[in-house]
């Protein structure tokens, strides 16, 4: 029986990410995507309805920074520029 190989931290982040954007997606109309990953900081960029979207703010800190630090909570999540 072979031993499954660990999954990098990077990896397991970008399957939550896109887990994550499959419902902003779905419900909001907004999309959230992995840029990168370095040391503790994860860099996700907004698009599609959060553009211009005065709640972005709150999509970005709220929704994906709270659910990324409920299973990581050394990572940092930032915007991308």
């Amino acid at each position: 029986m072979a031993i499954p190989e660990a999954v990098s931290q990077e990896t397991q982040l970008k399957h939550l990410i896109e887990k994550l954007n499959a419902y902003i997606e779905q419900y909001h109309g907004g999309t959230v995507d992995f840029v990168s990953f370095h040391g503790n900081t994860l860099e996700v960029k907004l698009g599609g309805a959060c553009l211009n979207c005065p709640l972005l703010p709150s999509t970005l800190h709220g929704w994906v920074a709270g659910t990324v630090h409920q299973f990581f909570p050394e990572v940092n999540v930032v915007e991308a520029k």
